[in-house]
């Protein structure tokens, strides 16, 4: 994973108001930061790089991402704990990231508040059977790019599956995740959230012979507008896990409803999910207005 940092983002130590934080120089984050509204200096940092260069008044988006290992969560909370703090804004702060990447955590949180989910149990041992009638969906508890994702139709598949991801680092160190099936159609909804508005959405479909919908896995976007159900599940959930910026995966089920499965932390989106206006605008101009409210406008006079 990349730690080179572009110089050129850099510019001004000084006059940083806004920092994105993260580790990589995805297209998602340079985007953002481009789209920040004029009058607003932002910055992208890692975690190391923010102590000492945000004061009063000054806000900051984190971006950490699950590592590729899908054990955890980029290193760098400390530093976000520490920033918050001492009083600056943040936004997907560190709690936050951990209700998102924390798939276990997740689960809870949206049960909790009533979103439809899929029925999750825990389990730390390949021999301990999930309490649950299949067919199950396995996965890692901090997971992401539909890695060591499986479907298993009987307790037979269920207790190989687990006696071979036993093996995983991933696992020894959290278990994994046993959730019900959502009977695959071959498509999602990707909703993309920023300070409390819709600003994006793609419909995700499956490769063939695939049942997963990610692009890692071959999976295609295509630009969609959401049903009105479907934006106010992904309202609910992201209001679940008091989210800035995320992306809510939704399946549609047999009987025509919608269901929650996950809410990403750290979620990437193109020029595709833009739905009235360019997403990536609309997104930082959400995200600006709920970081300084009315000191915006002084902000760009000054």
């Amino acid at each position: 994973m990349s730690r080179e940092f572009d110089p050129v983002l850099l510019h001004n130590e000084s006059a940083v108001q806004l920092a994105l934080i993260a580790h990589r120089k995805t297209e998602t984050n340079l985007r953002l930061l481009e789209a920040v509204p004029p009058g607003i200096e932002a910055t992208l940092l890692s975690p190391a790089e923010t102590l000492g260069r945000l004061g009063d008044g000054d806000a900051a988006l984190a971006r950490l991402d699950v590592l590729p290992t899908v054990d955890g969560i980029e290193p760098g909370g400390w530093e976000l704990a520490r920033l918050e703090a001492e009083g600056i804004r943040m936004l997907n702060p560190l709690r936050t990231l951990s209700a998102t990447h924390d798939k276990l955590m997740t689960a809870r949180l949206l049960k909790a508040a009533g979103v439809p989910h899929p029925t999750t149990r825990h389990v730390t041992h390949p021999h301990t059977p999930p309490s649950l009638e299949p067919p199950f969906v396995i996965k890692p508890r901090f997971g992401s790019w539909g890695t060591d994702v499986y479907k298993c139709v009987d307790r037979a598949s269920t207790r190989a599956c687990l006696e071979e991801l036993s093996t995983r680092r991933w696992f020894r160190r959290q278990g994994a995740l046993v959730q019900e099936l959502i009977p695959p159609l071959g498509h999602d909804l990707r909703i993309v959230v920023a300070a409390g508005q819709i600003v994006g959405a793609v419909e995700r479909l499956a490769a063939p012979g695939e049942w997963r919908t990610n692009v890692a896995l071959g999976g295609v976007r295509r630009p969609t507008s959401p049903p009105a159900v479907a934006r106010e599940l992904a309202l609910a959930a992201v209001a679940a896990v008091d989210a800035d910026l995320v992306g809510v995966d939704l399946l549609p089920t047999p009987t025509g409803g919608w269901v929650v499965i996950e809410v990403n932390g750290a979620v990437e989106f193109t020029e595709d999910y833009s739905l009235d206006r360019d997403v990536f605008a609309a997104a930082a101009e959400a995200l600006v207005d709920d970081a300084f409210g009315p000191r915006r406008e002084s902000l760009a006079i000054a």
